[in-house]
């Protein structure tokens, strides 16, 4: 038997270009919500800015999540331009930081500036297997099917989107849970967040694998929620 799985889904107040206001940001939320891991939306380090610098695993700015995770225990899987140059989740603890999956499926403008992922992706926490995608990903089945072929426990999706798509998002996610039967897990911007998304969605969620909304946050930025799921 395992112990469940706390997990929080957050929604951080984001300033377009500026990873070191947006890292402790992260950082405060993390330690805010209490949980053994903490998602955040796509880009959330950098805004939804198509043009921002990508950053690397070992940037300096970095460590005030880092120190945040090492404080509470805490997994924190941020968003951000990463090195290739592709859209990716950082996946950040207490010993360091590491690209834990790059955007396969692009969208809009995205073909212009990043390139796509090759594959899908798994991290595994306490014994739970967690598949990861980012915004687009959700909307295209083979690929839930191919993460959930993985063996996965949970869905855990950063997103970014208007404050008119917040139904889409439910939809994919409520589709990806009763389709595969795991728990899925969506963070989305909220507020402003560069990039045409203002007012972004808002309303990160957290279900069971039957569909039911365990939480979900409200439309504004600063919010988390948590849910334990196992």
């Amino acid at each position: 038997m395992r112990d469940p799985l706390t997990l929080a889904v957050a929604q951080p107040l984001s300033i377009s270009h500026d990873v070191e206001s947006n890292a402790a940001e992260h950082a405060r939320l993390v330690r805010a919500a209490g949980a053994r891991v903490v998602v955040f939306p796509e880009l959330s380090l950098t805004g939804y800015e198509l043009d921002a610098e990508p950053i690397a695993p070992g940037d300096p700015r970095l460590r005030p999540i880092v120190a945040a995770c090492v404080e509470t225990g805490a997994l924190a899987l941020a968003g951000a331009p990463v090195p290739g140059p592709h859209i990716g989740l950082f996946a950040i603890d207490g010993a360091g930081v590491s690209v834990a999956y790059r955007k396969m499926n692009l969208g809009g403008p995205e073909p212009g500036y990043f390139r796509p992922g090759e594959a899908p992706a798994v991290v595994e926490v306490d014994g739970f297997r967690l598949g990861l995608a980012i915004c687009k990903d959700t909307g295209v089945p083979a690929h839930a099917a191919d993460t959930a072929a993985l063996g996965i426990d949970a869905y855990v999706a950063a997103t970014a989107k208007l404050m008119t798509e917040g139904d889409v998002q439910d939809e994919r996610a409520h589709r990806i849970a009763t389709e595969h039967g795991v728990w899925v897990a969506v963070a989305s911007f909220a507020g402003s967040t560069g990039g045409g998304f203002d007012p972004a969605s808002g309303r990160s969620s957290i279900r069971a694998a039957d569909g039911t909304v365990l939480a979900r946050a409200g439309t504004g930025p600063g919010e988390f929620v948590r849910a334990a799921i196992g």
